[in-house]
């Protein structure tokens, strides 16, 4: 079983403005090494193809957990 530092379930943030900035805030408060869980109603791909390249270059890796139809979780790990 995954430990996660902290789970987050955008699915739940509203505004909609308000769902990445959560997700930077959580990520950058884990130490080197911990995992978070996100949850989203939807595929996480261009997150970490576009978002966290540029926020979080070479910082993190991610795997998919689950992988909808109606739930994707994803396990994203503080590498630096």
């Amino acid at each position: 079983m995954i430990e996660f530092a902290d789970t987050v379930d955008i699915r739940d943030i509203f505004p909609h403005q308000d769902k990445y900035p959560t997700v930077q805030r959580t990520f950058t408060a884990l130490s080197i090494g911990d995992k978070m869980e996100l949850i989203n109603d939807h595929d996480f791909r261009p997150l970490f193809e576009y978002k966290f390249p540029y926020d979080f270059p070479g910082q993190y890796e991610w795997e998919y957990l689950e992988e909808g139809p109606e739930v994707w979780r994803v396990a994203v790990t503080r590498i630096k």
